[in-house]
């Protein structure tokens, strides 16, 4: 076979082999198939490693990177002085703790951590005592302003403290969403609101069976 009638083939091979390049690079763009339609608002695009951070839990006890890790951490930014979406959403925390310490296949390695934006007036002691209303169990995180920005700012979670109506009187508009962080200490998931305990507690399931 002459050179002449290699070149078409071999222009031929060359279009086959950049089409299903091509293809493969779109197959590759396309929504993953494997995660299911509900959980496509709720799981981030790839997990985000957590920086290190240093603040205190209720009990006055360090709480750092190192507690996130080796549990599934359910995390709500909020305050206790906070009027409705806080009590609401802790209470919708405690059905799903209370869900998922019952499963049959023993989920112990779960956590709820409130971190509050408000460390001016929720002290530790005052944290303690609002918990005990939801959740013994749960962690009440607080510290130096400066150290609860830099970790609201790791998860996204804004918040704005508003103009006192009187001296020490204010509210704090917050990210309302749910953060869970993964036993490897990774930003892997948010839960919108309004938050349904079942609903919380059958996507924590899926997210679970796909890592």
């Amino acid at each position: 076979m002459s050179e002449k009638t290699l070149r078409p083939y071999g222009t031929l091979v060359i279009f086959v082999f950049w089409g299903l390049l091509l293809a493969v690079v779109f197959y590759w763009m396309l929504p993953d198939k494997t995660v299911p339609p509900e959980l496509r608002g709720v799981l981030r695009p790839e997990p985000k490693p957590l920086r290190t951070f240093e603040l205190s839990d209720q009990y006055r006890q360090s709480f750092d990177l190192e507690r996130l890790k080796g549990k599934w951490s359910f995390v709500f930014f909020g305050y206790t002085y906070c009027p409705d979406i806080c009590p609401t959403t802790l209470s919708a925390l405690t059905g799903v703790a209370k869900q998922l310490q019952e499963d049959p296949q023993g989920l112990t390695n779960i956590q709820v951590v409130f971190v509050s934006v408000d460390p001016q007036r929720d002290t530790p002691d005052v944290l303690e005592a609002y918990l005990k209303y939801f959740n013994e169990a749960f962690q009440g995180i607080t510290g130096a302003q400066r150290d609860i920005d830099s970790l609201t700012r790791q998860f996204g979670a804004a918040y704005i403290k508003e103009l006192e109506t009187t001296p020490g009187q204010y509210l704090v508009s917050h990210t309302s969403s749910i953060f869970l962080v993964d036993p490897y200490g990774q930003l892997l998931a948010a839960f919108s609101p309004p938050h349904d305990a079942n609903t919380i507690v059958e996507q924590f399931r899926q997210i679970r069976s796909l890592f």
